[in-house]
């Protein structure tokens, strides 16, 4: 894997009104990003090489740090809490970076009044100012408490504002670097234009009562220097973006317009943008760190669907959604507040009811682009549980210090990156182990490359060494196409064949089958529904496999005639509409039962909410009795003696286990889980094993007495 970037460090340093020196400076040279064998644009100058291979040293520092990398102002109230909240109430500091200045077209309109004159410098700073009193409500501070606010130097010697606060031992950063939402030829959309072209500069916006006073441009190398700069200065564990390749959305041109997506995709390109270019200075930060023997930085990324939220139906039961949908209000502020910020306090397009009335339903779902468990949990043969993620972009392994333990020793690297955050996995008949990744093998702004691939790694013998990694190439063909591919999931079937399941470019399912002998066939479109990604695999009693995933109307099934046939799509049956992934469970005779939450429609028919309780179905539309373990987000399972076991958030994002009957919630000494937790079930009993933010396993053994 070859990958261009730039070298050097300067001095840090920070002016403004009380500020410390922090934040690292230095011009650089281009970068052209290449992965894999993929060609690029040539870099404007010589660049080292990232090396792939497993084994290089991984920084252990465990101290937490949260990132995130947002296009405009509110982004990541709509799409990333409750998350960010929960990380925030556990008392990990926050810094958000804000790429556009937000000005859009400079009119800050009030709901029943008159329509004011456009002005975006002040439109940018009344944005500001609404981030800054809904920050001040999270952090549980008065809306209008003051904020330090002073100037960042980035590197470039380029200029930011950043505003301060901390309550206690929790604090939150905001730094503004400003970009102009258009470019000042032509008026096309900004960011997009500085991913694409490779002559483009974008100046940015003063916003007013700004402590930076000068303005500047941005080309696109010089972006991702910058987004480099400040990761190696914060030198976050837990990085929070959007999604880089949104699903492909056919709408009318009036729809389109009026929802703010581009054309043929299902999101605003800014937010396209900005997660391009967040994943781009995320390879390039590994490879600056990781040369001449440098650790891989311990970072673990998410990605968060954007205007997805609008086609789908919507995840978030009441009591969540209101929590969240309150966290706007602040920031979307009145124009009669007196919050000392003469541009305005807030914006006034979004505050009161607006976000839960508003049709087009964003903060009523928080849905992550690559969903699944995080991290995939295997027994070792001596016992020991070892658990898969990815840090760095690096698939990693940790291994259990002892047997039922729950202590975790540092990871080894295993290569592979740069790769999504989730892995597939797949345990053989013979004990070894099959590891699954969605890989960005190229991804190149300015005219380059940029598609994924389905990889491989495969383990050399039960519990040992892994064999180098294999790709597996993509369902799609393309590049478009080729980046709207889901996260890979595998399962094992009784005759040792190995299924894997891909949703596809049109929202369906593609597979790839592994014959005993180690063999892949061609990759083969199940056809069948529109589904979300996030699937759901399992064996039943008769050895026919089943995958599951949520429709637009139903839950769609594809399974076998007979075990050793082919999948195909099932007529849909009376299913209720998931809105998260469904959780399949293997029961006794064959039969499989369905666990997920469902939507609740208004009678209006505006957009819904979730249900907190959970919903029991076989494939064949009948209901089974349902147990109560209310909360939201997708539900793991596993079949045990006495009933499945079942793991979840309640409805306060706690983690919950449900056991013989038994809900149990951890709450003494709080969990904090990145994503979705992964639940093993073993001779011990049911163990959960999650990311904490500071990107290292943690154990839940509630039937051991175990938690670490």
């Amino acid at each position: 894997m070859q990958i261009a970037h730039a070298l050097g460090k300067a001095a840090a340093r920070f002016t403004g009104p009380s500020r410390r020196n922090v934040l690292a400076a230095t011009a650089v040279v281009a970068v052209a990003a290449a992965l894999s064998s993929c060609s690029v644009p040539a870099p404007r100058r010589a660049a080292p090489t990232a090396d792939p291979a497993p084994g290089m040293p991984i920084s252990t520092s465990r101290r937490a740090q949260l990132m995130q990398i947002l296009a405009h102002p509110d982004d990541d109230l709509y799409f990333m809490n409750p998350d960010t909240q929960r990380m925030l109430d556990a008392g990990i500091p926050l810094v958000c970076v804000y790429v556009t200045a937000g000005e859009a077209d400079g009119v800050n309109k009030a709901p029943g009044r008159p329509q004011p004159t456009a002005d975006k410098r002040a439109y940018s700073s009344a944005r500001h100012q609404g981030l800054r009193q809904a920050y001040a409500t999270l952090l549980g501070l008065p809306r209008f408490t003051d904020w330090q606010q002073g100037v960042a130097t980035l590197r470039g010697d380029r200029r930011a504002e950043i505003n301060t606060l901390a309550n206690g031992s929790r604090r939150v950063e905001l730094i503004f670097l400003n970009l102009a939402m258009h470019t000042t030829r032509g008026g096309r959309m900004g960011l997009p234009a500085l991913w694409k072209d490779r002559e483009q500069n974008l100046p940015t916006v003063i916003a007013d009562d700004s402590t930076v006073r000068k303005p500047g441009t941005y080309d696109y190398d010089q972006l991702i220097d910058v987004l480099v700069g400040l990761l190696d200065r914060y030198r976050p564990t837990v990085v929070q973006t959007l999604d880089p390749d949104p699903d492909i959305q056919h709408s009318d041109e009036a729809t389109r317009k009026k929802d703010s997506e581009q054309r043929g995709y299902s999101d605003h390109a800014d937010h396209t943008a900005v997660a391009s270019f967040s994943w781009a200075a995320l390879v390039r930060w590994v490879a600056e760190a990781t040369q001449e023997g440098g650790r891989v930085p311990a970072f673990v990324a998410t990605s968060f669907r954007g205007y997805y939220n609008r086609h789908w139906p919507k995840n978030l039961p009441e009591s969540v959604l209101r929590h969240k949908a309150a966290n706007l209000v602040p920031y979307g502020g009145a124009p009669d507040w007196k919050c000392g910020n003469a541009a305005g306090c807030g914006d006034y397009n979004v505050g009161g009811k607006r976000p839960l009335t508003n049709k087009k339903g964003w903060v009523r779902s928080t849905h992550y682009r690559y969903p699944g468990a995080r991290p995939a949990v295997a027994a070792q043969p001596d016992g020991r549980l070892t658990a898969y993620g990815v840090l760095g972009l690096r698939a990693v392994r940790w291994l259990e210090s002892e047997r039922g333990s729950g202590r975790w020793g540092d990871p080894d690297d295993l290569g592979g990156g740069p790769l999504a955050p989730t892995l597939g996995a797949a345990t053989l008949k013979d004990g070894r182990q099959l590891l699954f990744g969605l890989r960005f093998s190229a991804l190149g702004g300015r005219g380059g490359a940029n598609s994924r691939e389905i990889v491989l790694l495969e383990q050399r013998s039960a519990g040992g060494p892994f064999l180098p990694w294999q790709g597996l190439g993509n369902p799609e063909r393309g590049d478009d196409r080729g980046r709207r591919i889901g996260v890979p999931v595998a399962v094992t079937a009784p005759d040792g064949r190995v299924h894997l399941f891909v949703r596809n470019a049109d929202q369906g399912i593609s597979t790839r089958i592994r014959d005993t002998e180690g063999r892949w066939d061609r990759w083969e479109d199940l056809q069948g529904g529109e589904i979300q990604d996030g699937l759901s695999t399992v064996v039943d009693g008769t050895g026919r496999v089943h995958v599951f995933g949520a429709g637009h109307d139903s839950v769609h099934h594809w399974t076998q005639d007979a075990p050793g046939q082919p999948l195909t799509h099932q007529p849909a049956g009376p299913l209720p509409v998931s809105v998260d992934s469904p959780t399949a469970v293997a029961g006794r005779n064959g039969t499989v039962e369905l666990l997920y939450r469902v939507e609740r429609v208004t009678k209006s028919g505006g957009p819904g909410t979730a249900s907190p309780a959970l919903t029991s179905v076989r494939p064949d539309g009948v209901r089974t009795p349902g147990v109560r373990f209310d909360g939201y987000g997708p539900v793991s399972a596993a079949a045990a003696p006495h009933g499945p076991v079942l793991l979840g958030k309640d409805l306060d994002g706690q983690l919950q286990l449900l056991v013989a009957g038994r809900v149990l919630t951890r709450r003494k000494g709080t969990l904090l889980s990145l994503d979705t937790p992964a639940l093993h079930l073993g001779g011990s009993g049911a163990t959960v094993v999650g990311l904490g933010a500071d990107a290292h396993p943690w154990t839940w053994s509630p039937e051991a007495g175990t938690a670490g």
